[in-house]
Order: structure tokens, then sequence, then C-alpha cells
């Protein structure tokens, strides 16, 4: 698809993928609505993009699903449609199953996966009265597999691809597109905003993240996947390899993460 004139819904559009997503989609001559819950920091993205008049700010916060119809209505009466809908906000984990709060867990649930569940129900209605529409959906290839101080994010997007897997299948008829895209360490401040046992921030930055994909690289794989239209897209470095793996050697896979040295 040409992004020349589309509405395009970013949440987690204040920094990291997001914040990426958006320059290069407005380079591209697309409408944006910028979410996330740093007003000011959209604010700042919004007047670094291209023709920035073009795009609104709609600060939201995933975790409050009681407030995300509300802000679709507002998206909807701004732009009028939505042509496509980045569920790319969420939050990571760096902590034991045995050591996290079920709080923890369940804010997790709340913003990854409810957040995105919820704001697509709100936007789906007006892209099936159009017979249109496009949801993508920002997992992680930890979404394929398990991995060790992450138990409550890898259920986070574990369940995202269950619950949008199904969701392709019942929309497709209807003009309705999904894409599952999911990286693995991309250079973002996600390690450093991580979740630890208590609920506290990690506060500093992986090695792994650190050394992952470039942003502006992420996205420009992500913009591509959603112009070929695909249902899905794996990319990263070596940890990608990890979904070929789960696939044909699941016993071989285990038996690495066993020994993986995962911070």
């Amino acid at each position: 698809m040409a992004f020349e004139g589309k509405v395009v819904w970013i949440t987690g559009a204040s920094s990291g993928i997001g914040e990426a997503l958006a320059y290069a989609l407005a380079s591209r001559g697309a409408r944006l609505i910028l979410s996330a819950r740093r007003e000011a920091k959209l604010k700042e993205v919004q007047a670094a993009c291209a023709h920035p008049d073009r795009h609104a700010v709609l600060p939201l916060d995933l975790a409050n699903t009681a407030s995300l119809e509300a802000a679709a209505r507002q998206a909807l009466g701004h732009a009028g449609l939505i042509d496509v809908l980045i569920n790319n906000g969420g939050v990571s984990q760096r902590a034991l199953a045995v050591e996290t709060q079920l709080a923890v867990d369940r804010r997790i649930m709340e913003v990854n996966y409810f957040g995105a569940v919820a704001l697509t129900k709100a936007v789906l209605p007006s892209m099936l009265e159009r017979g249109a529409g496009r949801l993508v959906v920002v997992t992680s290839v930890v979404g394929k597999f398990g991995s060790p101080r992450r138990s409550a994010y890898s259920a986070s997007k574990h369940a995202l691809h269950g619950f949008f897997d199904a969701l392709r299948a019942e929309v497709y008829e209807a003009g309705i597109r999904v894409t599952l895209v999911c990286p693995g360490f991309v250079q973002t401040d996600v390690s450093v905003n991580a979740l630890t046992g208590d609920g506290t921030p990690q506060g500093t930055m992986d090695a792994g993240q650190q050394s992952g994909l470039a942003v502006e690289v992420c996205a420009a794989r992500i913009l591509r996947a959603i112009e070929r239209q695909k249902d899905e897209v794996c990319f990263g470095g070596k940890e990608a390899m990890a979904v070929v793996l789960k696939r044909f050697w699941p016993g071989l896979l285990n038996r690495i993460i066993r020994r993986a040295k995962v911070t």
C-alpha cells in the first residue's frame, strides 16, 4: 500500500520504534495520530515530523482500557477514518517469575494485551463499515517462544498472537488485513523502562538491546511488511533464529535457553 494521504494511528509514538515509525511515515506523506502517555514528548515528535501541521497528538494510557473507546471516537472525529492502526505501545519485564508480584504480571497484560485489544475493538467497527483498513501489531520474537526473566512479557506477546491470528481470519472477507511484527533486540529504552519484580523500572540498558537493530532499520522493515501485505514477519539478530528452532527443533531451543545468560 502507498502511505501518501493515509491516516495512520501509532501508539507508543513518543519514543523508540513508534517515534521512528512516525518520522518514516510522515516522510511518505501519511497523516498521523500520535499517541502515548507523555503529551509533551508527543508534541516534540510531531514538530520533528515532515509537515507537522498534518499530524495530531492524542495522549492516552493503554492500561486505562476504559478510556480507549472515547480516544477512538476522538481520533475518528478528528481524522474521519483510520486507514492503519499500529498497536506499538507496551512495557517489558526483567525479573524471574518467582520474584514477580502478580500485580506486575497484571499490569504488563493490561498494557501489552488488553490495551491493544481494547483499542482495536474501538476502531474496528469503522473499518468494517468502510470495508478497508489494516491492523498492525508490534509483538516480539518472544511472542513465538519464552525467555527467562520475561515470563509476563512473553505471555502478553503470545496472547497478542492468539487474538490477532483469530481476528485476521474473521475480518479477511470484510477487507481488513492484520500484520503481526516480531522484532528481536532493537536499540530503544525498552530495557531501561522494563518492570522488575516489584514493578519499579530496571533503569539500565541491556547489552542485547544496546547492540540491537537501529530503530530506523526496524521501522523500515515494519513499513515494508505492511507494503507487502505480510500476515507476519520476524526479524532481528541471532535471537530471531530462535523462532526457527522453536518450530523445527524445540528441544534444542529449550536446552539453549536454559544455558543462555539472559539479563
